[in-house]
């Protein structure tokens, strides 16, 4: 399990590296963001495993962005937000009509890279830039959450957004992501000898066929710093 684990993590940041090292040099005006974010969170496993929002929680934290370019930024965020779910929602028939529920507090520290659609910047038209963009994201991250048995893992966070400049170095935006676990025992807060929803059918389950997922919806409100000497060269 570690062996699988350490090889898809690096595979994800050799991959956002090599992404980032082939951007386009030119940038937009500030180099760093800073902001806060909140929203509802939501878990997604063996005892929920189709319905988005179900048993909503809460959902916060706070963000710092570099903008490398006008398409690309590096994002590091410390988030955290409570999941429940029972398993009579699930929609499964367990053997021997067992039932479970769970809740958790968790809290994340993560660093993505975003991937805007449109040259992002209220500034340098002749440029092509827009005021707003939708971006897409990818990262690698931790997770700790609340339970008997506390729960400790990496996640690999993936998503969609959409931002726009409310004014200069003020920007808004809305953004939807969805955190792949690597253990299957998200949704058991403590261990026992019978039952539960780690293993329900008794087959183990493997990092690909992991089954435990949490989800983010959070509108963010940042503000832009560090002022580049010449914004249209990167430097």
């Amino acid at each position: 399990m570690k062996t699988e684990r350490s090889v898809i993590v690096s595979l994800f940041v050799t991959g956002l590296f090599l992404m980032v090292s082939t951007a386009n040099t030119r940038a937009q005006e500030y180099r760093c963001e800073i902001g806060s974010a909140a929203g509802t969170s939501f878990y997604m496993g063996d005892a929920n495993r189709t319905k988005f929002y179900l048993h909503p929680g809460m959902a916060g934290g706070i963000l710092f962005r570099y903008n490398i370019n006008f398409l690309w930024s590096v994002k590091a965020g410390i988030f955290a937000g409570s999941v429940s779910g029972k398993s009579e929602d699930s929609g499964n028939t367990f053997p021997f009509a067992h039932r479970a529920s769970f809740r958790r507090t968790l809290a994340e520290l993560g660093t993505q890279v975003e991937f805007n659609f449109f040259p992002y910047s209220d500034k340098y038209a002749y440029l092509g830039t827009k005021p707003y963009t939708p971006y897409l994201f990818t990262g690698v991250g931790a997770t700790c959450a609340t339970g008997v048995e506390t729960f400790i893992d990496a996640n690999i966070p993936f998503g969609m957004g959409f931002k726009y400049k409310l004014k200069n170095r003020m920007n808004i935006g809305i953004e939807f992501s969805a955190r792949k676990l690597f253990d299957d025992d998200f949704d058991v807060t403590e261990k026992t000898t019978g039952w539960n929803l780690d293993s329900p059918y008794g087959i183990k389950s493997s990092v690909l066929k992991n089954r435990d997922w949490y989800s983010f919806t959070m509108v963010f409100l940042t503000w832009e710093f560090s002022l580049r000497e010449d914004p249209c060269h990167g430097n």
